[in-house]
């Protein structure tokens, strides 16, 4: 197998790390066989990718859901909004107690926490149900997330497996894009045919497959033994205070995002709630960066080291995902409001329409995991952000409100938009980890799945913003026009934080070396 050239990667751990968590040695770390790899591969695809198949199951399904429930326009959101909301704030968290617990152990729970509330939110009757079963199924992907990056980090190491941990974060990438494709195909069906419950019932069943087999794929090594050193190791060598600030920051941001978002969107920041959250969100980012720096200088714990930010690589490619995982997503959903606001287009049409998307992604990931080694990153994920682009801008130029035919732009842009933000996804997980020291691998995909949850909500929530501004200053035409020339304007904001993303990438990763080179 060939190994990681990491030096190639300018990415040195620091000696900050030193005072951090540290995990009891696994009892074995025989490399495991083939077989069993794939069915690790497997198993942390499917976890990670069934939460983005319930997103676009529930992308679909709302306007169905809404109705069956009764909840009003102004909560519409919500089931959404609730699952970026507790899946963002408490992403660190939960990686880090994946480092100090285990990270199979941790999968496992929130593999199990994931099919439980699909059951339940396939049985609600409420829309106070729906939304805290929502909020749980955020917790569980944070769980999740995080602990899958460890897995894969930690079954497959740079220096012995780099082929298969590159693998894994490819398959990673491609689940999580199939999967949101795949839950908008599948909820346009179930909404269309036996009724959206289903949707939910249908995963939770998978869920549970995947659970099984996790169960006994996963290697057991990966944990320390379960016993009164765990709860030792959190109380003593978890940063609670610096956990704390950017949770509640993190809260305070994704609520105002969520919020600013929906209908009376400029109304509702003018709050004086909304301003006050919005005012402590900000105000306790930097107040997280004094507090690190506070306790790296006592050779205390700290979340994230500040001397991070000085890898340029890291620094990079974490820009890079805000950027083109806020492009991507709002993107998809303008893309989404035009065929059917505005074409008239059928839910399950509209869901089909998208299926290049997640399709061109797995091609993605596969093209990616086998030409890895002969891979440039300084100029593959430059070229891979540059096309995705151009999407939007696709979009921009060439929709009307009668026009064009889908084979005429539409698919083009759906294929290509995807593309950045799949190549993206697997180095710079590669960068993140090795960025990291080994005892601390699921915070390093809980930093990498927090920029990209951020990401996405500041991209949705400013471009719906400038798309709403747009329409409300458009006077003297029809609601579909206006409603068009917001949308336009919106496509143009995320062709510039594509296009700005490829100067990130230019720029930080100018020095990186091919990846997945042997070491000597």
């Amino acid at each position: 197998m060939e190994g990681l050239r990491a030096s190639s990667l300018e990415l040195t751990p620091t000696t900050e790390h030193s005072a951090t968590a540290t995990v009891p040695t696994p009892a074995s770390t025989q490399a495991p066989s083939k077989r069993r790899s794939a069915a690790i591969i497997a198993c942390i695809t499917c976890i990670t990718g069934i939460s983005n198949l319930l997103a676009g199951l529930l992308t679909v399904c709302i306007p169905v859901i809404a109705q069956d429930l009764a909840i009003p326009p102004g909560l519409e959101l919500w089931p959404a909004s609730a699952f970026a909301l507790s899946c963002g704030c408490s992403l660190l968290f939960c990686a880090t107690v994946a480092d100090l617990a285990g990270c199979r152990r941790v999968c496992l729970v929130g593999a199990l926490l994931q099919a439980c509330s699909a059951v339940g939110a396939g049985l609600t009757n409420t829309s106070t149900q729906l939304i805290a079963l929502r909020t749980l199924a955020g917790i569980a992907a944070s769980l999740c997330l995080p602990s899958a990056v460890g897995v894969a980090s930690n079954a497959f190491p740079s220096a012995t497996m780099p082929r298969s941990r590159a693998v894994a974060f490819s398959a990673m990438g491609g689940g999580q894009a199939v999967g949101f494709g795949l839950g908008l195909a599948l909820g346009g069906v179930f909404s269309d045919t036996v009724g959206w419950r289903w949707g939910f019932h249908t995963t939770a069943v998978l869920n549970l497959l995947v659970l099984a087999l996790a169960t006994w794929s996963l290697p057991v090594h990966l944990d320390g033994p379960l016993d009164r050193a765990i709860l030792a190791h959190l109380r003593q060598r978890l940063d609670w205070i610096g956990v704390m600030i950017i949770s509640t920051s993190l809260a305070c941001l994704s609520y105002v995002l969520a919020v600013v978002s929906g209908p009376g969107a400029s109304g509702r920041l003018r709050g004086p709630l909304n301003l006050s959250l919005l005012c402590v969100g900000l105000v306790l980012l930097p107040t997280f960066i004094v507090w690190v720096h506070f306790q790296t200088s006592r050779q205390k714990p700290a979340l994230i080291p500040n001397s991070l930010w000085t890898n340029v690589p890291f620094s990079s490619v974490c820009a890079a995902v805000f950027l083109i995982w806020g492009a991507l997503n709002a993107s998809e959903q303008l893309a989404a409001l035009y065929l059917q606001e505005i074409r008239g287009f059928s839910t399950l049409t509209a869901s089909l329409y998208f299926l290049p998307a997640p399709l061109c992604g797995l091609i993605m990931n596969i093209v990616v995991a086998l030409i890895l080694p002969k891979l440039r990153p300084s100029i593959a994920v430059p070229a891979a952000c540059f096309v995705s682009g151009l999407a939007p801008l696709l979009l921009a130029v060439l929709c009307r409100v009668d026009g064009p035919g889908y084979w005429h732009g539409i698919f083009q842009a759906i294929a290509i938009n995807p593309l950045g933000a799949d190549l993206m996804y697997t180095i710079a997980m590669l960068v993140v980890t090795d960025a990291f020291p080994v005892e601390m691998q699921a915070l390093s995909g809980g930093v990498f799945n927090m920029l990209a949850q951020i990401g996405k909500s500041v991209g949705i929530s400013t471009t719906a913003l400038i798309a709403k501004r747009i329409t409300d200053q458009t006077d003297g035409v029809d609601t579909g026009t206006s409603l068009l020339r917001g949308y336009a304007a919106g496509w143009w904001y995320n062709s510039a934080l594509g296009f700005a993303s490829v100067l990130v990438t230019l720029w930080g990763l100018r020095r990186v070396g091919k990846l997945g080179v042997k070491k000597d």
